[in-house]
């Protein structure tokens, strides 16, 4: 009997869209308006041939059938922002792969590893289990303080092939990134994306209850840390046993490299590379020699540019005397630094990021004496080796379009938001919690969901006697889980696609977890209703 194949993730992804097309046909169109009810402002739905005249002229809906196809484009305008993300962090990683620098710090990280292992305590412990731990915990940390999402792409091409050299698979590394990161939003502290803007749009002081929060963030951490250390075991003593073990021949393939065909050398232009990047990182410790950490309510100010331009200096000077390929890796762990400082401290996003990995590519292309021409070239093969992730990014927003232009979102949240009617404290903060995680599915993006549900679900919080907080809660949940699994994220589907995981095998190894995870949330929703918990 032939083995029926499993259909491509573009194929998978336009029968996504022909269903939301579908669906626009069978549900009628809507939309909430804000209207001024006495002193209160208030957001009512309407359905569309309801609408008042104002909002009636704006809003423009029909049923979707050749727009199938305009949504592609639609979709990667829509998506264009994290789409250049990803090429441009693609040809920046290609460049300094082919420096080998990423090839020598993976060889010296296992000799270490090694050396630690002759200790009997190690042995027992497992060296492997506390690199994950440790990097799960300061990504899923990053996830719950600033709301780490987009920057998980470009780490994942770091932590992948660690992971396969150290006998893992693909999966692996994208959990020990993404799955970490996306962890810590869902149980965020301080993410100034959902909680800051769910707590402002419900008229509750900014980041209260932080201290509830963060007993959710470590009960779902521990959870996640536990599950992916017994799949990375099972992988360790059967590497056959992963879904990704033919499709990691890439990954092995370049983790395949000997010391012996590692040359140590430091070319002339690798110290002008430094003296270059010492002289600019000095300008702008001058310029800023104090940078200010807004990190919730708290700030702290602290002289981070002129702290992390010696630490540059003094590791760069180590490492060239070494071989140009440490100065690499001390480039690009130049480059997370100033990442988290400019994230931190003067709110970076994809453009500033993108930007400073291109700098690390141009600066590693530079530095292992490859002329301007030669680091084009190299920059142009990595955008094509990862188009297809770009790719798939543009496809999979062209759902949300069809659903957008059918006018069939505020619908679907109204007809949610109705089941909640004659529930008790308990079963309405599910229910809530329910709705958020449905429409998670469609609309990924925290901001959006918080703008168009908290207006909504705040207001009725107060009329069933449930703490605002609780319904914040409920949001944050629901927007943090399902965004693992949902084809309309477009973080989701560019990770995976610079992981090179088909979609439909990650949804075979993730929807259990996905599903503990639910229920562990509905269980931690339990008692911002029943106990007096400070803040709610």
């Amino acid at each position: 009997m032939k083995k029926r194949k499993v259909p491509h993730t573009f194929v998978i992804v336009f029968a996504i869209i022909v269903i939301a097309a579908v669906l626009t046909w069978i549900i009628p169109p809507g939309k909430y308006v804000t209207e001024q009810v006495g002193d209160e402002t208030v957001m009512t739905f309407h359905y569309a041939d309801q609408l008042p005249e104002s909002q009636a002229a704006e809003f423009h809906a029909e049923p979707q059938t050749w727009q199938i196809f305009s949504a592609f484009y639609k979709g990667f305008v829509k998506q264009s922002n994290i789409i250049v993300f990803i090429l441009i962090i693609g040809g920046a990683f290609w460049i300094m792969n082919k420096s080998k620098a990423i090839d020598m710090g993976v060889l010296s990280f296992l000799k270490f590893t090694k050396r630690l292992e002759r200790s009997k305590l190690m042995q027992k412990i497992g060296v492997n289990n506390i690199v994950i731990i440790l990097i799960m915990l300061l990504f899923s940390l990053f996830g719950s303080v600033f709301g780490m999402s987009e920057e998980t792409i470009a780490f994942a091409l770091i932590i992948i092939p660690l992971a396969v050299s150290m006998g893992y698979d693909s999966i692996v590394g994208l959990c020990m990134v993404y799955v970490a990161a996306h962890i810590g939003f869902s149980g965020a502290m301080l993410n100034p994306f959902t909680i800051g803007i769910a707590q402002g749009i419900a008229e509750i002081p900014l980041f209260t209850g932080i201290g509830y929060r963060a007993v959710c963030w470590a009960i779902l951490t521990v959870v996640g840390i536990i599950f992916v250390l017994w799949y990375a075991n099972k992988v360790k003593k059967n590497p056959q046993s992963s879904i990704m073990y033919e499709d990691d021949a890439y990954w092995r393939k370049s983790a395949e490299v000997k010391e012996e065909e590692l040359e140590r050398y430091t070319p002339r232009k690798a110290w002008f590379v430094f003296a270059f990047l010492m002289a600019v990182l000095i300008v702008f410790s001058v310029l800023y020699p104090m940078t200010t950490l807004k990190i919730g309510n708290s700030t702290a100010t602290l002289p981070l540019l002129p702290i992390g331009t010696a630490l540059f200096a003094l590791l760069s000077v180590i490492t060239l005397r070494k071989t140009v390929h440490y100065f690499v890796l001390t480039l690009l762990f130049a480059t997370v630094y100033f990442l988290v400082v400019g994230v931190l401290g003067y709110d970076w996003y994809i453009m500033e990021i993108a930007s400073l990995f291109l700098v690390l590519g141009i600066a590693s292309g530079l530095s292992v004496d490859k002329s301007a021409s030669d680091i084009a070239k190299l920059f142009l093969e990595g955008m094509g080796d990862i188009l297809s992730a770009a790719v798939i990014v543009g496809l999979a927003g062209g759902i949300v379009i069809v659903l957008q232009d059918g006018g069939i979102i505020d619908t679907i949240l109204y007809g949610l938001s109705k089941l909640m009617s004659n529930m008790g404290k308990i079963a309405s903060a599910e229910i809530m919690y329910g709705i958020q995680t449905l429409i998670n599915i469609v609309i990924p993006s925290g901001s959006a969901k918080a703008a168009i549900t908290m207006p909504i679900m705040a207001p009725f919080s107060d009329l069933i006697g449930i703490s605002r907080q609780a319904t914040v809660v409920a949001f944050q949940f629901g927007d943090g889980f399902t965004n693992m699994i949902t084809p309309t994220s477009g973080v989701l589907m560019a990770a995976l696609g610079v992981a090179r995981i088909p979609w439909e095998k990650w949804v075979r190894f993730i929807w259990k977890f996905i599903l503990v995870l639910v229920i562990i949330g509905a269980l931690l929703l339990i008692p911002t209703v029943t106990m007096e918990l400070a803040g709610f």
